[in-house]
């Protein structure tokens, strides 16, 4: 199995640039709470619980976040069980407001992801390797943490392999 600096440096190659990255800090978050909540229908009861796919899907999301790295594992599956939250919320109201704003945030959030990778000038990271999908959640996760100097170990281990964040030609500042 690949390491938690594997998957982050193989998904880093793919954003180098710092709007690329911005715009994931919009997008990502649409798209899993898109996915969440056009996931959280049909439910089946299960005591005082609904399981729904989208529980099933965070759950073994956040075991494979886990598998990687604890600190991080448990903000995922915080960032997740939120978004488990609000996304039932929103499968509870009318059918059409639980598939717009499902398909809503879903579809914005990807207008949101292929601007930034036009910024890159590269493709996203999915397209070469689908666990790019999971591992686009965890990586603004971690450069949330390297904004505010933690997990520095971590980052240079990314940074030896893929070189710093950059604008097309310059360090970024």
């Amino acid at each position: 199995m690949k390491t938690l600096i594997d998957h982050l440096a193989q998904y880093g190659a793919y954003h180098r640039d710092p709007r690329n990255i911005a715009t994931h800090f919009f997008g990502v978050p649409m798209i899993v709470l898109g996915v969440t909540t056009l996931l959280s229908l049909p439910s089946l009861q299960v005591g005082p619980m609904p399981v729904t796919l989208a529980l099933l899907v965070a759950l073994a999301s956040s075991i494979f976040y886990f598998k990687l790295d604890m600190r991080f594992g448990l903000v995922m599956s915080i960032i997740l069980g939120a978004s488990l939250a609000v996304g039932q919320w929103i499968a509870t109201q009318s059918l059409d407001v639980w598939l717009g704003s499902g398909f809503g945030l879903f579809i914005v959030g990807w207008a949101i992801q292929f601007l930034g990778h036009y910024y890159e000038g590269k493709k996203p990271a999915f397209v070469d390797d689908l666990v790019g999908l999971l591992i686009g959640p965890l990586f603004l996760v971690a450069e949330a943490a390297f904004a505010f100097r933690m997990r520095q170990d971590v980052q240079a281990a990314i940074e030896a392999r893929v070189g710093p964040v950059r604008l097309r030609g310059t360090l970024a500042t």
